[in-house]
């Protein structure tokens, strides 16, 4: 066994959104060697908490314990000191080692690298500036200028280094006074490799020359060497998938001088425990590793004692098996009528994701992902837990057993399992289906299926929420044990429910009478639904159009200002990209039947209102009859359902879903996915950016592509493309996430969207106990970053500023399922509408005996872009129109 000591390097993290790609590719590039991470404003050594000379020493002995230290990338400026943290406390170590403290360690200097943020600090320590890009270059490639031969320089580490291209992700840079050396000295004289006046200590190392639109060209510094201190920094990011393998070797390079200085100078490294480090590694534990609760329990110790002492919804659904039967479906069938024939369409508990798309996969046109459909059921006797954002618990609720109304309700505090996402491993880890069962190849056999706001997204990167106005669920799973999944490329419908042999009675009834109701259900079915709702010469009373449906669309002037603020951000260095976005809000009479129980739980108790058990009996039977739910005035009013099926028929996509749960109601489209992963631990994102719509000048794959490959929507997809990089290997760990399709053109029914393909390995487990799963994947990846922009926190907290708080919601979330195979599949929330339960106005209706009041429901439609330096305010205003006007058509189609 090889006993080699691995050298250590330390990691100051900026909270840059591509920091874990440095962390992997330091781990991979150089030999034997572990990276542990320090965030640059920990609170284990903060200068305010102490004297500075206990601050000094306890810094100087965590240095010691490493061999060299790289300063990360990050949002902000070196010129604001919370920005860089721990780095200025870098820059000022001295070589002096007279003074020692325990340990061994000293006050010495030892050999950094500073990345971007971290390269702009160091320029500003040698007494350079840091000042903005005529236009920044977020996402930009460009060719690195360098010297292969290293010039008559010790500790070039561009030395023997090929021309290559970096990736810029910057709008600041560093000014050592280039652009007062006279182009002749420049070109001729040398100077742009020798020190300039004022900054004698920055050797420069690396140029990007970018010509300008006014024809001037801008010198723009991209390595450095501190003559004094082994201190060396690079602008480009080394670790961006664009950046050319062969830049490799300046890292390579870069650690060769660290061991070459430290060896000079007789600097030994500190070998300390691991419980005696401040920094932490740079891979994340898992959920299951944190938990302070039993986990598999009823696995490993099934006796009476053990269970007696579960509460109720811990003994629900333990040890379950899983049977299905198949029956084959209609050709002419469509999920929607297998919704229907089901009689899920009227019902206040539903979740179908669909491949809406499928008809052209199956009839070998776009959209080729397109091959399952899932439609959950029994969701009333399903168990469901809830939870909203800061509270220190969750819910599980249980409605129905058996069909007996039970109304069951239990608060779980979430101190013991570290969090929501801590209770939801413990809870699916009780009840996989994994450890060598041969299971059907199907992707969901039963499991959580459900929604997750960007408000829980946001809470999961540490930002605070405020002032939020309502109770209602951030993360709502249903626990579903009967569903319906339809394989649209055989034609089959596989009908299939979890049961546990230990409580569950053995009856196979529920799963019998869904197959003979499929079977028996017409061939014909009827897709022109539209001919359903009521002509207007059937309508009793008529109602102006005017005060029945209120549309109140961003205001277009308003949101080109927030482009521009986004701009100002950006160019000022606080975010590379801000995917901004506004709301739509629809107001029209009720539709679908607002269970009452549900609607009173999230209102604020001021807003709780009464409502008559009469009422809902007769509101029960309307929508058994009739997926139109008749108004006061006697009109009818699409319901959701016939909003889906609008949308779906005019805007087919991958991930379609519609969704009634926890007060929420959901009508989307999306063509995004953003997380999958199966049994083995392989996962896989798609990050979305780069749209084009199909017209008679766009009409083909090979003219989308000319479109889309353009610099600036490059960028905005590379962009994201790193983030979730970041995102994977912060679970999957350093070597074990990989781009397997990068800036791909696919082709939909109605647009061509430019994707790229991410993919990550889970770790192998040394326990149960400590076994990684999706759900890991899934709680790091929160927001989506295509929805947020990089870094993501800053830029989260900047769109907070910019959108005024006001909340996201459903959109921007995702909505997906985690089956207990170990497989789960997350889509991105867009092109969507929702609603609120708890969300009502009082409007006022002319009918033909004068005005009414009535109840109206409050339909909110999110859209927006990822506005960057390459912007216009008019360009992103019309994107975010465009993607309006999908969901928003349907409600003039349906009136």
């Amino acid at each position: 066994m090889d006993n080699k000591k691995k050298h250590k390097i330390l990691f100051l993290d900026a909270y840059d959104s591509f920091s874990n790609n440095i962390t992997s590719l330091l781990t991979t590039l150089l030999d034997d060697v572990d990276v542990y991470v320090l965030s640059i404003d920990s609170p284990l050594l903060n200068p305010s908490s102490s004297s500075p000379e206990d601050f000094g020493q306890r810094f100087r002995r965590e240095l010691a314990q490493y061999t060299a230290v790289v300063c990360g990338p990050g949002p902000g400026s070196p010129d604001n000191d919370a920005d860089v943290g721990l780095m200025n406390h870098v820059w000022q170590l001295q070589l002096d080692t007279a003074e020692e403290g325990d340990d061994g360690a000293c006050g010495g200097l030892l050999p950094v690298l500073g990345i971007c943020l971290g390269f702009q600090s160091l320029v500003k320590y040698g007494g350079g500036e840091v000042k903005r890009l005529k236009r920044g270059l977020h996402g930009m490639v460009r060719e690195v200028l360098h010297r292969p031969d290293g010039g008559d320089t010790d500790g070039n580490i561009f030395r023997d280094v090929k021309p290559f291209k970096a990736t810029l992700y910057h709008s600041l840079c560093g000014d050592i006074g280039q652009h007062g050396v006279s182009e002749a000295d420049w070109r001729e004289g040398g100077a742009k490799w020798k020190p300039i006046e004022g900054c004698p200590d920055l050797l420069p190392l690396a140029w990007v020359e970018e010509e300008r639109e006014d024809g001037e060209v801008e010198r723009i510094l991209m390595g450095v060497k501190h003559l004094r201190k082994p201190f060396w920094g690079l602008q480009y990011h080394p670790e961006s998938v664009c950046t050319e393998q062969e830049g490799n070797k300046v890292i390579e390079n870069w650690f060769k001088e660290a061991l070459r200085w430290n060896e000079a100078r007789g600097r030994v490294v500190v070998e300390v425990g691991e419980g005696e480090r401040l920094a932490h590694q740079a891979t994340k534990p898992s959920l299951l590793s944190k938990l302070q609760v039993p986990v598999g329990d009823e696995q490993t110790t099934p006796s009476t004692t053990t269970s007696e002492r579960k509460i109720w919804w811990e003994r629900m659904g333990t040890r379950p098996e899983h049977r299905s039967a198949t029956v084959r479906l209609p050709h002419s069938a469509q999920v929607s009528d297998v919704v229907e024939d089901l009689g899920l369409d009227g019902s206040d508990k539903v979740v179908v994701l669909e491949s809406a798309n499928a008809a052209a996969a199956a009839s070998a046109r776009a959209d080729v992902r397109g091959r399952y459909s899932i439609i959950a059921a029994g969701l009333e006797d399903a168990l469901r837990l809830e939870y909203h954002t800061g509270d220190e618990y969750a819910t599980f609720k249980l409605q129905k057993v058996n069909g007996l109304q039970v109304d069951l309700s239990e608060r779980v505090f979430l101190g013991s399992y570290g969090g929501i996402w801590g209770l939801v491993a413990s809870f699916q880890e009780m009840r996989s289906l994994g450890g060598g069962v041969e299971l059907p190849d199907l992707p969901f056999l039963g499991g959580f299926m459900g929604f997750i706001t960007y408000e829980q997204g946001l809470s999961d990167i540490d930002i605070h929420l405020e002032n939020r106005q309502h109770h209602r669920p951030d993360v709502c799973l249903a626990w579903v044990t009967k569903s319906v999944v339809i394989d649209h490329t055989l034609g089959l419908a596989h009908i299939q429910e979890l049961y546990s042999s230990d409580t569950d009675l053995d009856d196979d009834a529920w799963m019998r009478s869904t197959a003979d109701r499929l079977v028996s259900a017409s061939a014909h079915h009827q897709h022109q639904f539209l001919n359903d709702l009521p002509s207007p010469a059937k309508k009793a009373k008529t109602r102006r159009p005017s005060t029945s449906t209120s549309i109140q669309t961003p205001l277009t002037k308003e949101y080109e200002a927030k482009v521009k603020t986004c701009q100002e951000f950006i160019a000022a260095g606080d975010s590379y990209e801000l995917c901004l976005t506004d709301q739509t809000k629809i107001t029209r009479p009720l539709s679908d039947m607002i269970p009452s129980a549900t609607s009173q739980e999230h209102h604020a108790p001021q807003q709780q209102r009464p409502t008559s058990p009469t009422f809902n009996r007769k509101q029960q039977q309307r929508r058994r009859s009739s997926s139109l739910v008749p108004t006061t005035t006697s009109t009818p009013v699409p319901s959701s359902w016939h909003l889906y099926k609008t949308l779906r028929s005019r805007q087919p996509a991958p991930f379609a879903s519609y969704l009634r749960l926890g007060g929420a109601t959901l009508v989307s489209a999306s063509p995004e996915r953003f997380l999958t992963y199966d049994r083995h631990g392989r996962c896989s994102m798609r990050p979305m950016k780069g749209t084009v719509r199909k017209s008679e000048a766009v009409s083909t794959l090979e003219q989308a592509e000319k479109i889309l490959h353009v610099p600036k929507e490059e960028a905005e997809n590379l962009m994201i493309v790193d983030l979730v990089r970041h995102d994977l290997h912060s679970i999957c760990g350093a070597g074990n996430v990989e781009v397997s399709d990068l800036l791909k053109v696919e082709e939909y029914q109605s647009v061509f969207q430019m994707i790229t393909v991410v993919e990550g390995q889970l770790p192998s487990p040394s326990s149960d106990k400590k076994k990684y799963t999706g759900l890991d994947v899934l709680a790091a990846s929160l927001p989506p970053g295509s929805m947020t922009g990089a870094p993501k926190k800053r830029s989260c907290e900047l769109l907070q500023q910019i959108e005024q708080h006001r909340e996201r919601s459903l959109y921007s979330g995702v909505v997906g399922y985690m089956c207990v195979s170990g497989r789960g599949d997350w889509s991105v929330t867009i092109r969507s509408l929702f609603r609120w339960d708890d969300e009502q106005v009082t409007g006022q209706v002319q009918g033909e005996d004068g005005q009414s009041e009535e109840e109206h429901e409050v339909w909110h439609i999110g859209a927006g872009g990822a506005v960057t330096i390459l912007s216009t305010p008019e360009g992103e205003r019309e994107e975010m129109f465009t993607k309006l006007a999908g969901p928003l058509r349907v409600f003039a189609d349906l009136g």
